[in-house]
């Protein structure tokens, strides 16, 4: 799921004319390194990034996103919460291997 996760932000990013330079998930969130425009505002971004992975993450795996995330009857996946920083005092490569090395599940 978190390969599909991946192509999905890509898609999301393509059309913001922005990038993702890294990625890398654990159980109970994801990490993107990505680079945007400075005119488009980072919580629109995540905001579309989100409802997107949502709604392609229920169509594809419905059966197996009930046991875990559906509350109250309703569906869920991501919290309203995010967390964003930009990168000052670090280099690109560090940020990337930070993201890299994070407790991803393994298959």
């Amino acid at each position: 799921m978190l390969k599909e996760l991946e192509e999905v932000f890509r898609s999301v990013l393509s059309k913001w004319d922005s990038s993702m330079l890294e990625f890398d998930g654990e159980a109970d969130h994801v990490h993107l390194l990505i680079e945007y425009p400075p005119h488009k505002l980072p919580s629109s971004l995540i905001s579309n990034l989100k409802s997107t992975a949502s709604k392609t993450m229920w169509n594809r795996h419905q059966d197996r996103l009930r046991r875990f995330y559906w509350k109250e009857g309703k569906r869920v996946f991501w919290t309203g919460a995010y967390f964003i920083a930009s990168c000052g005092g670090v280099t690109i490569e560090q940020l990337k291997e930070y993201v890299r090395n994070q407790d991803s599940p393994k298959v």
